[in-house]
């Protein structure tokens, strides 16, 4: 018996599946991205203000300093405990006193603007505050007569003035020779660097000896030509680069100097006692 076969029509709407199946996730992608649209505004406004708070007082830094090594004084839980500060070893202070701040400068600056005024009008002497301190730079003729180191008396009082404000703070202070560019070679002295060297130690001698000012809390260098205030082309500039400067040195100029023993404040030096007299008893030869 002869089969017939059974011919299916073909299906041309098929194509609607998969349209209807991309118009619902094209719908459904819009439906998120209108709710994440709609985000609660207060919600947002109150995180911000969280967050500024947290930063005006401080609060993230102490936490990420708790983490990362601890405060300053005891060790904290992060992983760098040992490198961070107060970590394995806690930071103690050194044996020096405090030095006291640039800021905290401003008064012996005051003062001594005031009482240097007839040798800052005259050229002999300027003032000025510095990354590093109070600068007071002496030039050469207020303090040496040319090519020498012996200081002159009339400088004395000069010098004295600023003694006295080194005595009233605990500063380290460093006295700086400088000299102009000419060459110098005598007997004495060998090259620039032997004279600006000199008249540092000269000014030093005389701190020390004649104003009691602690030889621990000084400290000399000499530049010779090699940092100059002015052009050496000129007489004037040569002039203005031959000085000695006594830096009063803040923390910030403290960074290199070596560690020294805390030294107690300069006194007076005692009043002279009369001499004794003895009397000679019979029998003395």
């Amino acid at each position: 018996m002869a089969h017939k076969k059974s011919h299916e029509h073909a299906n041309h709407e098929r194509w609607l599946v998969s349209y209807a199946d991309f118009i619902t996730l094209l719908f459904a992608f819009f439906v998120v991205m209108f709710a994440s649209s709609q985000t609660d505004h207060a919600k947002v406004k109150q995180v911000s203000e969280s967050v500024q708070k947290a930063f005006s007082q401080n609060q993230v830094s102490a936490m990420v300093n708790a983490i990362l090594g601890g405060t300053v004084d005891e060790k904290g839980p992060g992983n760098a405990m040992m490198h961070g500060p107060g970590g394995e070893k806690p930071l103690k202070p050194g044996p020096n006193p405090t030095p006291v701040q640039e800021q905290d400068l401003l008064p012996s600056l005051q003062i001594l603007t005031k009482q240097l005024a007839p040798e800052i009008a005259s050229g002999k002497i300027s003032l000025s505050m510095q990354a590093r301190g109070l600068v007071i730079s002496f030039r050469q003729a207020a303090l040496f007569p040319s090519g020498q180191t012996e200081i002159t008396p009339g400088s004395f009082d000069s010098v004295g003035k600023v003694a006295e404000a080194i005595l009233r703070i605990p500063n380290q202070v460093r006295l700086e020779g400088h000299t102009d560019s000419v060459p110098i070679h005598n007997a004495r002295f060998r090259s620039n660097w032997d004279l600006s060297a000199a008249r540092s130690i000269a000014l030093l001698e005389l701190l020390v000896g004649r104003f009691h000012v602690p030889d621990s809390r000084l400290s000399i260098g000499g530049y010779a030509d090699n940092d100059p205030e002015a052009d050496n082309s000129t007489e004037e500039g040569r002039a203005r680069n031959r000085r000695v400067d006594i830096v009063i040195l803040n923390s910030f100029g403290m960074r290199d100097e070596p560690e020294r023993p805390k030294t107690a404040s300069a006194a007076p030096p005692p009043p002279a006692q009369p001499p004794v007299s003895a009397s000679v008893g019979a029998g003395t030869p």
